[in-house]
């Protein structure tokens, strides 16, 4: 398989070259994109500069900052068109251990989704307060009540898709730009039928940079999934209401 290791940037000058080295040492086989938006501190010029000592690092500039999904579906869009076969979604800041992404890539081979989960047994967070905790947990029980999911980390970013998940989904309908945006894929890879598999990590909070999480991030996910879940409710209560009157007629 070929297999490509998509990394958002923004402001991670520090953290970009230490997870890039443990991510070619972990994965060498893995080729990485990293898309940066235009990052004042320089990470989009640093990435340029390991790209022009690696041929398997490749950058793709964007103008601005425009939200997690957006830069993700840049990447998506750019690997599509160059045949790879495995997409991996990893932060910059060191959270996502480059060294546990071989048990995901082994898993993807019978699965459309395979998500890193802190959550399922044998996955751990590091460094976080318990107030993080019970945030993230809280989020990720109310997308699945929501939405009927039985993914038990739904909001993690640590995830390796399939080529044909990701030809399955319209990216251009897909409008979440923060943290909402995995929800979101999740939610459409589960109605489209595929098969999402959960595999243990440890997330280690980062030792640079700032985090990107915010309160505008945080209403937007529970915005979006709550129009999401009421929406999938309503069509099917239409659905079942039609099925007997088509019937009768």
């Amino acid at each position: 398989m070929r297999v490509v290791t998509i990394i958002p940037t923004y402001n991670e000058r520090e953290s970009l070259p230490l997870t890039l080295g443990r991510l070619r040492a972990a994965v060498p086989s893995s080729d990485v994109l990293v898309v940066d938006d235009n990052s004042p501190d320089g990470t989009g010029v640093l990435a340029d500069e390991i790209a022009g000592t690696d041929e398997s690092v490749h950058v793709l500039h964007r103008k601005g900052k425009e939200g997690l999904g957006a830069a993700y579906k840049a990447g998506f869009r750019w690997a599509l068109e160059r045949g790879y076969d495995v997409l991996v979604e990893m932060d910059a800041d060191g959270s996502h251990q480059p060294e546990q992404l071989p048990a995901m890539l082994d898993a993807v081979s019978a699965a459309h989704l395979v998500i890193g989960s802190r959550w399922v047994p044998g996955g751990s967070v590091v460094n976080w307060p318990f107030h993080r905790k019970l945030l993230s947990r809280a989020g990720s029980f109310y997308s699945r009540m929501m939405l009927g999911l039985g993914v038990r980390d739904i909001t993690a970013g640590y995830r390796a898709f399939r080529r044909e998940t990701l030809e399955r989904i319209d990216l251009d309908s897909v409008d979440s730009v923060g943290y909402g945006f995995q929800v979101d894929m999740t939610f459409r890879v589960a109605q489209e039928g595929l098969k999402i598999v959960e595999v243990p990590i440890t997330f280690v909070e980062r030792e640079y940079g700032d985090s990107k999480m915010s309160g505008n991030i945080v209403l937007e996910a529970i915005a979006n999934v709550t129009r999401w879940g009421m929406a999938a409710r309503w069509a099917t209560l239409v659905g079942r209401w039609r099925k007997p009157n088509h019937a009768s007629s």
